[in-house]
């Protein structure tokens, strides 16, 4: 019971080199070893929300798509202002055809944060997949106005003025 006590004391340092070591072996093409060790780093310090992060894209990259999401889902519980987790999970949602509850994360990551380029990229092909391209042109030209290097190509591909 006293060991026990111990285990639940939480490890940012090893959380941190696992994330790494998991952010290495994902760069490699490694997923099924870069989950391993992105659980490694949730299982040393579950506040680790980066790990989280990591491990719901690492699913979603195996195609375990409610896993991904899950994890997504997990780090906004615990954390409603985090931008990024609203923006993978959208993107999760997009790419599941659930077009509504992506366009609602990537409302919420332009709440909490307006000049967020990715979520108004993001966002533009939410519109685009609508049918609203007046708006997902809107949004792409907000994107590429706050630095968005890909929103220029975007913008001539999808013909937007």
């Amino acid at each position: 019971m006293f060991c026990s006590a111990f285990a639940q004391i939480p490890d940012p340092v090893l959380s941190n080199e696992s994330l790494k070591r998991g952010m290495i072996y994902f760069g490699q093409g490694n997923k099924k070893d870069a989950l391993k060790y992105f659980q490694m780093a949730i299982d040393a310090d579950s506040t680790n929300y980066d790990a989280w992060i990591k491990r719901g894209f690492t699913r979603g990259a195996l195609e375990d798509f409610s896993g991904e999401i899950s994890d997504y889902t997990f780090v906004i519980a615990k954390d409603p202002s985090h931008v990024h987790a609203y923006i993978s999970r959208g993107s999760a949602f997009r790419r599941l055809g659930n077009l509504s509850q992506a366009m609602s994360d990537f409302n919420r990551a332009l709440e909490i944060d307006p000049e967020n380029q990715e979520a108004y990229n993001n966002r533009g092909f939410v519109y685009k997949a609508q049918g609203n391209m007046e708006q997902a042109c809107q949004d792409w030209n907000s994107s590429r106005k706050l630095g968005n290097p890909e929103a220029k190509v975007i913008l001539k591909n999808n013909y937007c003025k």
